[in-house]
């Protein structure tokens, strides 16, 4: 899956990876949690155990851009706003932080001042301060650690040469009139800034910290964790940070004393662990299992300590309108119609790890209309060819990954074409390229299975990288059915320069349906999760903000050892 990195009306990869995610306070059951199970208050004190395949991409948060990496960061970061801590809705909501609120915008929202809490302080005993808001947020701009979230560069103003603080200097664009202070100029007007500020490279840090790659190794943290020890690719250890303090922190629940992570396992042997729950592993919670546990899960003694629930990504089959025959709309709808979707949920593993996709933007983002444009009928997808003078078919080439679960997916495709005479030629292409081979338009096919997950629940960061045709570019290109509708374009300009959030998502709800009009892409289904977690693990449920997995701030133990 790629993951947002545009917003709207301004020029906006990375895979996402699905190892445990963010929330906190007290822990309401979610999906598939069981009252006595994973959604039990935790207690104070204790190790919790993570067992993941990878590593973390980078403990700097200018750097690093995925679900698993960002719900981690809460632990050891805290920014001015955060996604809040629940189930569902609880955890998209966009709640202070550092700051005593969300912010107050003026200009049209071009300008947003923020004031700090007090008692703040780094790892280090340095005081929060404004200076250390304005240097952390400058980082983003830096040319060798800013390669992360693009939403720095995207919305604050800065001249075109800035170069971040290391090379430039702080940004004089963030104003600091006091030490509590602190005023942002933005280069256009964003009413959903505090989402964005939520987001981990907006992170305060000492003046003059970070350089190169230093909290690559040793962050400085500003939340109740920070790092004990770290061997990268092997494990990490976290404790308590005691500069944290509780008061000024209204959504971290921080009941655990440690957090002990081991990487590079195989994805099988951290099911067999999780479903055992022996030892440490009682204290643990792991990844998503694969297809072949699911039928385990189903055990009563398991099925009690399991969660479940969507993803909050779209998978989905792009179709290049340049290239013929699919620059006919015909042809395009006769695909949306000839794709049989059962079919494409069995080679996900089934129901229970997948849903049937129908809109553009999954069930976990505001403002979505719950709609099928394109229900599954041969027949029509038959004579919507026959209009487009392809009753005898024709052959394209789909792109792929060599993923058991990809692959699958696009021999469905295949499978489902066949029955209308179009020729499907799989073309696997390296997991590692993948996605810059596919956002280069010059080495892009007819089509592509891959999918979008967004940056926070909003229309906002789905349609806009997907469909604007301003954001079509030579290479990292999001807009794969490389779409340039002046229809589309405007009412994207339109829904951006709304200042009511909730209208806009709204909007960009029924945005979904007008560009589904044209069948730019096929929605194929919605991923689902399944996570075992130890049995003596509590507080647990998904986050909707980090990928369905497990709110880290919010999650402990029953019963920590004496």
């Amino acid at each position: 899956m790629r993951r947002s990195a545009a917003l709207a009306s301004v020029t906006m990869t990375v895979v996402l990876a699905l190892t445990a995610c963010g929330g906190g306070g007290g822990a309401a059951p979610g999906p598939g949690t069981a009252a006595a199970g994973p959604a039990a208050e935790p207690a104070t004190g204790g190790t919790v155990h993570v067992l993941a395949k990878a590593d973390f991409s980078h403990l700097d948060p200018v750097r690093g851009f995925d679900g698993g990496v960002n719900n981690f960061y809460r632990l050891i970061y805290r920014g001015l706003t955060m996604f809040g801590a629940g189930p569902g809705a609880e955890g998209t909501k966009i709640v202070p932080d550092l700051a005593t609120d969300t912010g107050t915008p003026s200009d049209g929202a071009k300008t947003w001042t923020f004031t700090l809490k007090d008692n703040l302080f780094f790892e280090d005993g340095t005081p929060i301060t404004s200076e250390a808001v304005k240097f952390g947020f400058s980082r983003t701009f830096d040319p060798e650690a800013g390669i992360g979230s693009p939403y720095g560069k995207l919305l604050l103003d800065a001249p075109k040469d800035y170069q971040g603080p290391y090379l430039d200097g702080d940004l004089d664009t963030i104003e600091t009139p006091d030490d509590k202070t602190v005023v942002f100029h933005l280069k256009k007007p964003f009413a959903d800034f505090p989402s964005a500020l939520a987001l981990a490279n907006f992170t305060p840090f000492p003046k003059g910290t970070g350089a190169g790659a230093a909290f690559d190794t040793k962050p400085i943290a500003s939340g109740p964790y920070k790092v004990a020890s770290y061997q990268r690719g092997s494990s990490l250890r976290l404790v308590r940070n005691p500069q944290w303090k509780p008061e000024t922190d209204s959504v971290r629940a921080a009941k655990p004393d440690a957090f002990e992570w081991t990487f590079g396992l195989d994805p099988a042997t951290i099911d067999e662990r999780m479903l055992a729950g022996q030892g440490t592993d009682a204290d643990a919670i792991g990844e998503s299992i694969q297809a072949a546990t699911v039928a385990r899960v189903q055990q009563p003694q398991i099925k009690q300590r399991t969660l479940s629930g969507l993803n909050g990504c779209t998978t989905y089959m792009s179709l290049n309108t340049t290239k013929k025959p699919l620059d006919d709309v015909r042809v395009r709808q006769a695909i949306n119609h000839a794709i049989n979707k059962d079919t494409v949920v069995a080679g996900m593993g089934g129901s229970a790890l997948a849903a049937k996709g129908t809109s553009i933007q999954p069930p976990t983002v505001a403002g979505r209309v719950d709609y099928d444009p394109y229900p599954y009928n041969v027949e029509q997808a038959r004579k919507l060819l026959a209009e487009a003078g392809l009753e005898n078919g024709f052959s394209l080439t789909l792109d792929t990954r060599p993923d058991p679960k990809m692959a699958a997916v696009a021999v469905a495709i295949q499978d489902a074409l066949k029955q209308v005479k179009i020729d499907v030629k799989i073309n696997n292409i390296d997991t590692s390229t993948f996605y810059e081979v596919i956002g280069t338009p010059a080495q892009q096919h007819d089509a592509a299975v891959t999918g979008w997950c967004p940056d926070w629940a909003s229309g906002a960061t789905f349609l806009p990288p997907l469909f604007d045709g301003r954001n079509i570019t030579t290479k990292g290109n999001a807009n794969l059915a490389q779409i340039d509708d002046k229809a589309i374009n405007e009412r994207i300009d339109g829904i951006a320069a709304m200042t009511d959030v909730d209208e806009a998502n709204a909007a960009y709800g029924e945005l979904d349906k007008e560009i589904m009009k044209q069948a730019p892409i096929v929605p194929l289904a919605y991923e689902k999760l399944i996570l075992v977690v130890g049995p003596n693990i509590a507080g647990a449920y998904q986050s909707s903000s980090f990928s369905g997995g497990i709110d880290l701030i919010s999650v402990g133990l029953a019963k920590p050892a004496e």
